[in-house]
């Protein structure tokens, strides 16, 4: 018999804050080998704290908190990059940032310029190395910014809100990148406003606002009553239908996109 292999990422009646009153509470999830998992909630939901208490920024209990503890074994893609576009830095460089937590105090070697290399090859992105990182488009930007990532050869990836200012081409680049990512094993857990991304690439689907609300197949979780019983005070749409609450009134204009507010 197959047994189910470890999860990455498990947690049990966690509660997440910064010292005061939990910023999140109630949550209990798993991400698995090969899986990404959505995260999804409207603004101050606590998306951000839970992702800093992932990384040990933000304080927690639990009666169960298993996330990777080892040296480079959790990897980020932050929603904006420190690196400012006029740095006379090369795409290649940027990605061999990636390897710094694996190198300890030795010097990058054969080894790292080959992980960096395949970094460079994941997300297609190899024929670009030698270009400053400013002269990239933004979406090379940020699958450059992924490799980076990559690099440090992660068995979990924190991705906030990746699709974020992309075009449709972009997008469905870094969505291939994504699916590459895990067919190989590794786990994501992945901020997003974009239901139909979510959809396309997440297995399942983490819903919250300031308490867990749903947990389960992604298909399962975004439904129209859940997902209102998560954004009770915003407006959006989901499959053409428009969500209203007593704070707002209903848009009759079908297929205008109402995102989801980031955390």
């Amino acid at each position: 018999m197959n047994q189910q292999p470890e999860p990455v990422v498990e947690m049990r009646d966690a509660a997440f804050g910064y010292g005061g009153a939990p910023v999140l509470t109630g949550v209990s999830f798993t991400v698995q080998p090969g899986e990404a998992v959505a995260l999804i909630g409207p603004n101050g939901a606590g998306k951000s704290t839970l992702l800093a208490g992932i990384l040990g920024l933000a304080q927690h209990t639990a009666s169960v908190f298993r996330v990777p503890g080892g040296t480079g074994e959790i990897g980020t893609l932050p929603q904006s990059s420190s690196i400012d576009p006029a740095f006379p830095v090369t795409l290649e460089q940027v990605v061999s940032m990636g390897r710094t937590p694996r190198l300890g105090l030795r010097w990058p070697g054969a080894h790292d310029r080959r992980i960096v290399a395949e970094a460079l090859e994941t997300v297609g992105l190899a024929a670009q190395r030698r270009t400053r990182f400013g002269d990239l488009s933004g979406g090379q930007r940020q699958r450059g910014l992924l490799a980076r990532a990559l690099a440090s050869e992660p068995r979990l990836l924190l991705l906030d809100e990746p699709f974020n200012g992309l075009d449709r081409g972009a997008r469905d680049d870094l969505v291939e990148t994504i699916r590459t990512l895990k067919a190989r094993g590794v786990a994501l857990l992945i901020t997003t406003h974009d239901l139909e991304l979510a959809r396309a690439v997440c297995d399942r689907t983490l819903l919250v606002n300031q308490r867990q609300v749903a947990f389960d197949e992604t298909g399962c979780v975004l439904t129209l009553e859940q997902v209102e019983a998560a954004f009770a005070s915003h407006v959006m749409e989901i499959d053409g239908h428009t969500l209203a609450t007593t704070e707002h009134h209903a848009s009759e204009h079908a297929g205008h996109h109402h995102p989801l507010a980031d955390d």
